[in-house]
C-alpha cells in the first residue's frame, strides 16, 4: 500500500475505533463520566500503537523522523475529523475551547506513541537488534 495512503487510512481508523466503540459506552457518559473518559484514552493510546505498529513495518530508515511526520499528521486528521462534528452547527456542538480541554488533548497520545516507536526503532536499528 501507499505510504501516503497508509497515513491517511491509519490516521481516520484511529479518529473511528475510539469513536465507534463511545456509541456502545456513551450511558458511561453521565453515569460514570470518569471511567467513559478513561476507556477513551485507553481506546486512542491502542489504536495509536496499533497503527504506528503496522506503519513502521513498511519503514526501513529515519523511524524518528517517521514518528514525528505520523504523530503530528494523525493528530491533524483526528483532529479536522472531529472538528467537523463537534464545532458549531454540527450535531454534537461544543465550543472550540470545550473540545480541545476535554477531547483534543487526548489526542496528543497520539504523536507520544509514534515519535516513541519512532525512537525504539531507531535504537533496535542502531544496535542491530531490528528483526521482522
Amino acid at each position: 500500500m501507499n505510504k501516503n495512503l497508509k497515513i491517511v487510512l491509519y490516521g481516520f481508523l484511529i479518529w473511528l475505533v475510539p469513536f465507534a466503540v463511545s456509541f456502545f459506552i456513551y450511558p458511561l457518559k453521565t453515569s460514570m463520566y470518569s471511567l467513559f473518559e478513561s476507556i477513551m484514552s485507553v481506546l486512542i493510546a491502542a489504536a495509536a500503537v496499533i497503527f504506528s505498529y503496522l506503519y513502521f513495518k513498511g519503514i526501513e530508515t529515519n523511524f524518528v523522523r517517521e514518528g514525528i511526520i505520523n504523530g503530528v499528521l494523525w493528530f491533524i486528521i483526528v483532529i479536522v475529523i472531529d472538528l467537523l462534528m463537534f464545532m458549531p452547527a454540527s450535531p454534537m456542538h461544543m465550543n472550540f475551547t470545550d473540545y480541545m480541554m476535554t477531547i483534543g488533548v487526548k489526542y496528543l497520545i497520539i504523536p507520544v506513541v509514534t515519535i516513541g516507536s519512532g525512537y525504539v526503532a531507531q535504537n533496535k536499528i542502531i544496535r542491530g537488534q531490528y528483526h521482522e
